[in-house]
């Protein structure tokens, strides 16, 4: 079973870094796509980051461009979400997952295989 298991969240001030990891027990990973998601509450689950296969394309919500950086280690089967400049509208729980293709999409239903989520809170 493909297992996807998130690590790293937790509370920052405004302004602060955080870093999330990912690791994803999958034997394909590096022929797979993956992405970040994020869901606060009371709202729909967006995108918010995703990496191609071979991390040669990297694709970032408006929100996040220019403050999230996504990276990963296809030798260590990670993933990676360096989170700077946050904010409190960033608070929600982040989710990582496995594309079911090998470029990146923003469309939840492109990904099949989810963690947990862990919890980022910003506070002001």
């Amino acid at each position: 079973q493909v297992r996807v298991v998130e690590s790293g969240g937790g509370l920052v001030q405004a302004g602060g870094s955080l870093r999330l990891s990912c690791a994803c027990s999958e034997r394909t990973f590096s022929t797979d796509a993956m992405g970040w998601f994020r869901q606060a509450p009371g709202k729909e689950r967006e995108f918010v980051a995703g990496i191609n296969w071979n991390a040669r394309s990297t694709d970032y919500a408006d929100s996040v461009k220019g403050r999230f950086t996504i990276s990963r280690d296809n030798d260590k089967n990670t993933v990676n979400l360096q989170m700077n400049s946050l904010k409190p509208e960033d608070t929600a729980v982040y989710y990582c997952a496995r594309s079911r293709f090998s470029l990146v999409r923003r469309t939840t239903t492109d990904y099949d295989t989810w963690g947990q989520g862990t919890q980022v809170t910003v506070s002001s």
